[in-house]
């Protein structure tokens, strides 16, 4: 039920912001960094906070209704719920208003510095690194800083068509199974909710023509998804690592699902600095750039991505029940990682080479 309404709501929505957008010339134009040619309508992402909100409630009424019984509601989700209003306003601000990079960076930390505020803190590493119990200021500084590095890493990846809302799609049905799994229906319905809006925006941005019904997301979208998705990582720690009928290691989901998208703002952060550039500064470093370089498509790309992104996913499930300790799983992703990288890189320079050749 959560699914479909979330699905329906922005099935409507969808067309009626093409049509804003049209009228009042909301666009993300064509430039040099950008591999569109057209202009395309942006505020895609609008639809996802009030669609997730509308499947939420519908849902969890109807099945209050027929049950008489639900979990209760904490301060975490009203909080949460706060925190995810004021990174949609923002993220809608800097669509029609271009925001500076300062501004936007104060407003999200300030909101993720609201989970942490109402005690839903990283608390535990649970083994990662030999560190398990962390003291609570560190606990706190950890929370925020995984927040925002998840909301930048689905934002600054989002770059073409399906990519930030693929990855979303597959740490959603993720989150819905283990939460189902774990018979917390709250967050199970939550997740499936925001799963439908996004499937739908998928086949609008992906498959929809230009100049009819194709849209982009705008960071109204990717900073939502990325917040949303920051919370239900968190909250599955949480509830994963005091549910009896567990042994899995709690850290190990959030860390497969966002393994390719933080790893790769780490490593064009990184690369930025060695050159002497700022950190955030835009340019074509980012993981689907390199793969066009490498002679894909847009379409190519996309599918190397989410199928690595799955491939991390299914390894790293395996090789803990395997019984492989966690920091061990984490190294070997960050050698398969660079690994990966290096293989890409030689295609780039080989095509970079024959080029050369053929125009000599």
């Amino acid at each position: 039920m959560a699914y479909v309404i979330g699905a329906v709501c922005t099935l409507i929505t969808i067309p009626l912001i093409i049509a804003f957008c049209r009228k009042f010339g909301f666009f993300d134009q064509p430039n040099q960094r950008k591999l569109h040619h057209a202009a395309i309508p942006r505020l895609g992402g609008v639809a996802f906070l009030p669609s997730l909100a509308i499947s939420f409630m519908s849902t969890l009424l109807a099945y209050a209704s027929s049950t008489g019984n639900l979990d209760s509601f904490h301060i975490s989700a009203a909080v949460m719920a706060l925190g995810a209003a004021i990174i949609y306003f923002v993220g809608l601000l800097d669509d029609l208003l271009d925001l500076p990079a300062t501004t936007k960076f104060i407003i999200m930390f300030v909101a993720s510095a609201f989970m942490p505020s109402c005690n839903l803190v990283i608390g535990n590493l649970h083994g990662l690194f030999g560190i398990y119990e962390l003291p609570m200021w560190l606990g706190y500084g950890l929370t925020v800083l995984v927040i925002m590095t998840i909301v930048n890493a689905l934002n600054l990846i989002d770059g073409i068509d399906g990519l930030s809302s693929g990855i979303s799609i597959i740490a959603l049905s993720v989150f819905t199974y283990y939460f189902i799994d774990l018979r917390n229906i709250v967050f199970a319905v939550a997740s499936v909710g925001l799963l439908g809006a996004v499937s739908v925006f998928f086949f609008f941005n992906v498959f929809g023509k230009v100049g009819r019904l194709k849209i982009f997301m705008g960071d109204a979208g990717s900073l939502i998804l990325g917040y949303v998705l920051a919370y239900l990582s968190i909250k599955y720690m949480l509830v994963s690592e005091n549910d009896i009928y567990t042994d899995a290691n709690p850290l190990l989901i959030p860390i497969s699902l966002f393994l390719v998208p933080v790893f790769d703002l780490v490593r064009v952060a990184l690369t930025r600095l060695a050159v002497g550039e700022p950190m955030f500064k835009a340019d074509k470093r980012h993981i689907h750039h390199v793969l066009m370089s490498a002679g894909l498509n847009m379409h190519q790309a996309l599918g190397v991505i989410l199928a690595l992104v799955l491939c991390f996913l299914l390894l790293n499930i395996w090789l803990e029940l395997a019984m492989v300790p966690i920091t061990v799983i984490f190294f070997l992703d960050v050698a398969l990682f660079i690994i990966f990288f290096v293989v890409v890189y030689s295609i780039v320079h080989h095509r970079e080479s024959m080029a050369e050749l053929m125009a000599e």
